[in-house]
């Protein structure tokens, strides 16, 4: 049994990113400025994206995002309920309604069939999630937005590095990337929102800060200057410089990061084979590349007569760490008692909901690690 404790994630920092952290301290200007814009261009350069703005979170992007197409009361978003609670609750806080969308049983990727049954005369908007490092499929979701004549913003927050047919997720379209410590790079907390509508980044550009008709940073006076006037009422989303300069560092290793984690995938997956009561995802055929945000398995909790919260539990009193990616959103106290939500129907969603697991990956974890964590699975489960 291990004596230290295995925590599910960890960011990985060397001490040339806290120097580089250092630098943009010592230098006089920490808020947004000149290591923002080289950010957003260097993701811009690595995902082939035409525009990407950087800002505060992705939550702060899906938040833009709504308010820049105009969503609001009478407006359905269809999205699924296995993702994290942020988007759903911005959706309701914009007045608008979620509607719900289930999920293929093996890979949590939205249902293209499901979204066609879920649209209405009401539809202004699909949000589909690419799930742990995988990616949706795009192509169905991108005919079926076309058709209807609604925008399509992915929430790409685990997907960062992931290839859909041979292209990186955020090439084209409009994307929201997460940084926070979790993510496959971190800017501590941040977010990128990315797209190819001029349009809607300008308008995304001008919300983020104040409803400015300028940037926070004016690249030739780095001061505030005189002309910049309110357009419209906006927020205050941007990124600073102490972030996006630890995003930078963190961007150029974002490679060498997803190949250390697709080598302890694998591991997992060889070792794990050897558990039926254990059953980690489907990789969706059209992923040419998985980012391996997360390393999700299902607790067969029949087999294993043991549910999967206690199960989590006792990987901890084995020194092992576990995340909950996620729990449904339709069966959480709010939207079961404000929007009259109930268990049977999502059937694929709650299935997962009842029985996923996030086991431990991250760059710095060794093979022992992994070993580590599949001998405590072992051992759970025989006792």
């Amino acid at each position: 049994m291990r004596t230290e404790f295995l925590p599910f994630s960890r960011p990985s920092i060397t001490e040339e990113d806290i120097s580089a952290v250092g630098d943009v301290l010592r230098s006089g200007w920490i808020t947004t400025g000149p290591n923002v814009t080289g950010f957003e261009r260097a993701f811009c350069e690595y995902v082939g994206c035409k525009n990407a703005v950087a800002l505060s979170s992705a939550t702060a992007g899906m938040h833009l995002a709504l308010e820049a197409l105009d969503i609001g009361p009478g407006d359905e978003v269809i999205t699924p309920s296995m993702t994290w609670v942020s988007t759903i609750n911005l959706i309701v806080l914009a007045g608008a309604t979620p509607v719900f969308a289930d999920v293929d049983k093996d890979t949590l990727m939205i249902s293209p069939d499901w979204v066609e049954e879920s649209i209405s005369p009401k539809t202004r908007l699909i949000v589909p999630v690419h799930f742990a490092g995988a990616a949706a499929d795009m192509a169905y979701l991108r005919r079926i937005a076309a058709r209807i004549e609604v925008p399509l913003v992915e929430d790409a927050a685990h997907a960062l590095g992931t290839r859909y047919s041979g292209a990186h997720v955020g090439k084209e379209g409009t994307s929201i990337f997460s940084f926070h410590p979790i993510k496959n790079i971190t800017t501590g907390e941040g977010g990128m929102f990315c797209s190819d509508n001029e349009d809607l980044i300008e308008h995304i550009n001008r919300l983020k800060f104040h409803g400015l008709g300028v940037d926070a940073y004016d690249r030739q006076t780095q001061g505030r200057s005189p002309q910049a006037e309110v357009l419209e009422p906006g927020y205050k989303y941007n990124m600073t410089d102490m972030a996006a300069v630890l995003g930078l560092r963190q961007l150029g290793r974002v490679d060498e990061f997803i190949r250390k984690r697709a080598a302890l995938a694998i591991r997992y997956r060889e070792l794990l084979s050897e558990i039926d009561e254990i059953l980690p995802l489907s990789v969706p055929p059209d992923t040419t590349r998985h980012a391996w945000h997360l390393f999700i398995v299902r607790l067969d909790t029949d087999r294993a007569r043991l549910s999967r919260d206690d199960f989590m539990a006792e990987l901890k009193k084995r020194d092992i760490g576990t995340g909950l990616h996620f729990r449904a959103v339709h069966l959480q106290k709010y939207y079961r008692e404000s929007m009259d939500m109930r268990r049977g129907m999502l059937p694929n969603t709650e299935w997962n909901s009842d029985r996923i697991c996030s086991l431990p990956l991250f760059p710095d974890m060794t093979f022992e690690d992994v070993d580590d964590v599949v001998e405590a699975v072992k051992d759970v489960l025989r006792k």
